[in-house]
């Protein structure tokens, strides 16, 4: 199975694309497995996000330019952006606000809502400094579920990007599991996939039991969501839960 995402997808809410992947694809849930939701931020100068909640999300600030100063109902205060990730798990109750800081370098990243294995975990905050800024032609997992990777989500879900240089092939990962759904997501660039589909940025490719090529002409950032679909999860979360086709 192979279908396509493309741009028209997309709810615009100021500087945020917001992107439901499973009502692009015509379902009932909004969500895709525990993939509820996903907003592409573009932010040029500065920004401040009041303190708001998040409960029984798990979010995962994927913020590639400019800065962010995060501070939170835990305690945590830090900056994240470039190679240092955040990943937010709300669980129960949990609140935070955000600085972006766009003015010296135009902000733009991804926040990714992923849906918890359970209803009303403990909330947790977790960092991670990354090696580099990017993994030129080799998948880099970043966050998996249990403890496979510092980023853990509790349910069953893999998050992997890759910057893909000119004129370049690239196949998906070995996958952790059978009978996993893929999304592949554009984040920069864009690329041709097995010769015949063209994603361009903010465009995405759902996909379950394929083999296929992944080419770019000029270059591409990609990021890539494995889910079981089968698996437990809890469908309710504030943001990342099912908002059936409103």
């Amino acid at each position: 199975m192979l279908q396509k995402i493309t741009h028209d997808a997309f709810k615009s809410h100021g500087s945020i694309q917001i992107l439901y992947p499973g009502l692009a694809m015509s379902g009932q849930d909004s969500g895709i497995g525990s993939i509820g939701r996903i907003d592409h931020a573009s932010v040029h100068g500065r920004q401040h996000i009041g303190m708001h909640p998040h409960i029984n999300d798990e979010i995962l600030s994927y913020f590639r330019a400019g800065k962010v100063e995060h501070i939170d109902s835990e305690g945590y205060k830090d900056t994240i952006g470039g190679t240092r990730l955040m990943l937010m798990k709300a669980g129960k109750s949990f609140y935070h606000e955000e600085y972006i800081d766009g003015q010296d370098e135009p902000f733009e990243g991804l926040q990714i809502f992923i849906r918890p294995g359970e209803k009303d975990l403990p909330p947790e905050v977790i960092f991670q400094d990354l090696k580099q800024h990017d993994s030129e032609n080799q998948w880099r997992l970043l966050a998996s579920p249990a403890f496979e990777t510092a980023l853990h989500f509790s349910s069953q879900t893999w998050l992997y990007d890759v910057k893909l240089t000119a004129h370049k092939a690239l196949a998906l990962p070995a996958l952790p599991g059978t009978a996993l759904t893929a999304l592949l997501y554009v984040y920069q660039g864009s690329v041709r996939v097995n010769n015949d589909t063209v994603l361009d940025k903010r465009e995405a490719l759902v996909l379950k039991n394929e083999v296929i090529s992944i080419q770019s002409d000029k270059g591409a950032e990609l990021v890539l969501f494995l889910t079981d679909e089968n698996a437990p999860i809890f469908k309710d979360g504030m943001y990342s839960g099912n908002k059936g086709n409103t």
